[in-house]
């Protein structure tokens, strides 16, 4: 059976290379697009650029952090569709509610089980699950 969500582009930021590498060439290798951003910044204009189907945000990036940028795309008509999982090693009750409410669509901590995200984008894709750790 066909993969629905083969070729799906998705947006990965975070500053740390090395994380945004590996979970790149997860994603490549289970047939997504990838594009990346590395700060709040540069993940907001590349949401305007590469109108990605999924975007993964760190948190704790530099200029803009992860929860201004997903509440600022949630507060966009244009991006609110997009589901966001916030992928972060904050683990505390209350940084997990902060993302549920700024409107992120999951929360993944850090280190993350690279079956765990692809399971949760290949979810969010086909199905649009509601927030959840």
């Amino acid at each position: 059976m066909r993969n629905p969500t083969a070729h799906k582009k998705i947006l990965v930021v975070d500053d740390e290379i090395g994380i945004v590498n590996i979970v790149k060439l997860r994603l490549e290798a289970n047939n997504y697009q990838v594009v990346t951003a590395y700060d709040g910044e540069e993940a907001l204009q590349k949401v305007s650029q590469e109108d990605p189907d999924l975007i993964i945000l760190d948190l704790m990036l530099p200029k803009i952090d992860g929860y201004m940028v997903c509440s600022l795309l949630k507060k966009n008509s244009r991006f609110e569709i997009i589901p966001i999982i916030l992928f972060s090693a904050r683990t505390s009750p209350a940084d997990i509610a902060l993302g549920e409410k700024v409107g992120a669509n999951a929360y993944i901590t850090k280190p993350v089980d690279m079956d765990v995200l692809l399971e949760k984008v290949e979810s969010l894709l086909v199905t649009g699950d509601g927030f959840n750790e």
